[in-house]
């Protein structure tokens, strides 16, 4: 697969298609299992706040993998990002009810950089904080 998306019809500013992902504890028990990263502060109330947080937090990588999800999207191809970093400024609580936690993504082209490649800027909030800070990803185009 490569990018749908043309370098040329592509503008700074151009702002990429948001997203909200939603985050339960059944999500942490899958991704946990899936990962392999079974510490307790992600899925264990009682140890997480033991260890001065509030309530059961989403895995930071998980977390990153959501948020890159509106920038493959957009491009068509996941092949397309070539790089890609954040830095984790909040934790996303996830409590334990019917609702979880929501995850809000969105993104826009912060710059045009040489060889069809781009800068993706990402805001990645929850609960009306910035989750994810740095969040940026450089990206290929068709």
């Amino acid at each position: 697969m490569a990018a749908k998306i043309a370098y040329a019809d592509v503008e700074v500013g151009t702002e990429l298609p948001a997203q909200t992902f939603p985050v339960n504890r059944a999500t942490l028990v899958r991704y946990a299992g899936a990962s392999g990263d079974f510490n307790p502060i992600h899925w264990n109330e009682r140890f997480a706040r033991e260890v001065g947080l509030p309530d059961v937090i989403a895995h930071g990588m998980f977390t990153m993998a959501s948020a890159i999800r509106v920038v493959t999207d957009w491009a068509g191809d996941p092949g397309a990002v070539v790089e890609y970093g954040v830095r984790f400024t909040k934790p996303v609580v996830v409590p334990d009810d019917d609702k979880g936690a929501l995850v809000e993504v969105s993104a826009k082209v912060a710059a045009k950089l040489d060889d069809n490649t781009v800068r993706v800027d990402l805001t990645a909030t929850s609960a009306g904080q910035k989750v994810l800070g740095m969040s940026r990803a450089v990206v290929r185009l068709a």
